[in-house]
């Protein structure tokens, strides 16, 4: 059963592709159902429409880790903690660096 927040974000994504929040949802809501192909597209989405968005970078970055392509994983977070510093967002850099440190080298 697809988890019913999907359906709404994508409705919602269709009036305003420009919509952070809901792209984020949206990876989110892909996430919790295992389909880690898709969850990376909204989040790739997501970071494109506002590159400043902390919080999607760690859930890309686990999407990518997920799938085992952990190249882009290691590049995501890089970016990611970039953006999270800047932005100041302690737990999220946390997350990101620990995330970074868990690949295997």
């Amino acid at each position: 059963m697809p988890n019913p927040r999907i359906e709404p974000l994508k409705k919602v994504l269709a009036l305003d592709p420009k919509d952070d929040v809901a792209w984020f949802g949206l990876g989110k809501a892909y996430m919790d159902d295992g389909s880690f192909e898709e969850a990376t597209k909204a989040l790739r989405q997501c970071v494109t429409v506002k590159p400043t968005y902390s919080a999607a970078y760690f859930a890309l970055a686990q999407s990518l880790q997920k799938l085992g392509r952990l190249d882009e994983c290691r590049t995501v977070c890089a970016t990611g903690i970039e953006v999270s510093t800047k932005n100041g967002d302690a737990m999220v850099t946390k997350n990101l660096e620990a995330l970074k440190s868990s690949l295997p080298t």
